[in-house]
């Protein structure tokens, strides 16, 4: 019992820890391609006007990904308490680095955009 228990929160954590991983790359690329569009448009010398509309949605896309982020490590702490439910407490499945005092984690939230304080 305690084998397939043990097996089958390793193969959650795998999940887990390659979602995190995406979110992060994502964020990532993201962040990379929304830097490059004004240097890109200053470069070629075009009107602050020009791609206006998309820099604005790649703008939205980081704050819908940390959205994502905080959800993810929302079912982070979730899993973590149910690893301490079944009796693997004791097993670390590695791949998360340390960890932050409680006190830190959960206190980061998303900034609201113009739109919501509006």
């Amino acid at each position: 019992m305690l084998k397939e228990r043990r097996n089958a929160a390793e193969a959650v954590a795998e999940a887990l820890f390659a979602a995190e991983k995406a979110i992060d790359a994502a964020i990532a690329s993201t962040a990379a391609l929304t830097t490059l569009m004004p240097a890109s448009r200053e470069a070629a010398n075009l009107s602050v006007m020009i791609g206006q509309d998309a820099l604005i949605s790649a703008i939205e896309t980081m704050r819908a990904l940390g959205v994502a982020r905080q959800n993810i490590l929302e079912t982070h702490q979730g899993l973590s308490k149910a690893q301490h439910d079944i009796g693997l407490s004791a097993v670390s499945f590695g791949g998360g680095g340390v960890k932050p005092p409680p006190s830190l984690i959960g206190s980061l939230r998303a900034v609201p955009t113009t739109r919501e304080v509006a």
